[in-house]
């Protein structure tokens, strides 16, 4: 393992971003549950060719999740280990995903709703997240969800920043997909959210607006 994954890893362990008793705040209505496709003309490296499931949107800022971008170098197995949590038989592969430059020792699963437990927030009727070690350990267990992403760190806007990117054709709003969401095809990912709404990605330029 790299320096920069010990690094976060450690971060992972201390930080208590997976913790028993975490609270996931969620502000429905707004563009909660959708998503933000990134336009061509994205200028931040970090989310060229960008999904981001919006977990949390209101009039303070938002929240939410890259979801087609692996972490790195990381792995299942190596966060169970930092988490001291021992793998079985049963433990499914799962990739860890980049879910964002901010708190990136944080950690949150994205999952359909057939897990609901403590420290479970539903976002809509299909789609919860959890934050706690315990759907870690559910899921080395093989009795987490059936349909997972974990992802380390999170996207962040705060009050009316979202709304300017918008405005200035940083992104397009898609209502989102759970086999988009939530399939392991990650490359297809953004070219699929374009033409959910009927638009060739080919067609796009920086210039356009927002859906």
């Amino acid at each position: 393992m790299g320096a920069v994954m010990k690094d976060i890893f450690s971060r992972v362990r201390k930080s208590g971003g997976l913790t028993a008793k975490t609270e996931f705040p969620v502000t429905l209505g707004w563009l909660t549950g959708q998503f933000l496709v990134a336009m061509p003309g994205m200028v931040d490296p970090r989310f060229t060719r960008a999904v981001v499931y919006i977990c949390s949107h209101g009039p303070s800022g938002a929240m939410g999740l890259v979801v087609n971008r692996l972490f790195g170098e990381a792995d299942f197995p190596m966060l169970l280990e930092q988490l001291n949590i021992e793998s079985s038989f049963n433990t499914p592969e799962i990739s860890v995903q980049f879910g964002g430059p901010v708190e990136m020792g944080r950690g949150f699963v994205l999952h359909s709703c057939d897990y609901l437990r403590e420290g479970t927030t539903r976002i809509d009727d299909s789609v919860a997240v959890t934050a706690t070690v315990e759907i870690i350990q559910d899921i080395a267990n093989g009795k987490g969800p059936e349909r997972v992403l974990l992802a380390l760190g999170y996207a962040g806007w705060g009050e009316g920043q979202l709304e300017d990117e918008l405005k200035n054709n940083g992104w397009l709003t898609v209502a989102a997909d759970e086999d988009i969401l939530f399939d392991s095809n990650l490359d297809s990912k953004w070219d699929r959210a374009m033409t959910k709404i009927g638009i060739s990605p080919a067609m796009l330029s920086d210039t356009q607006g927002h859906a």
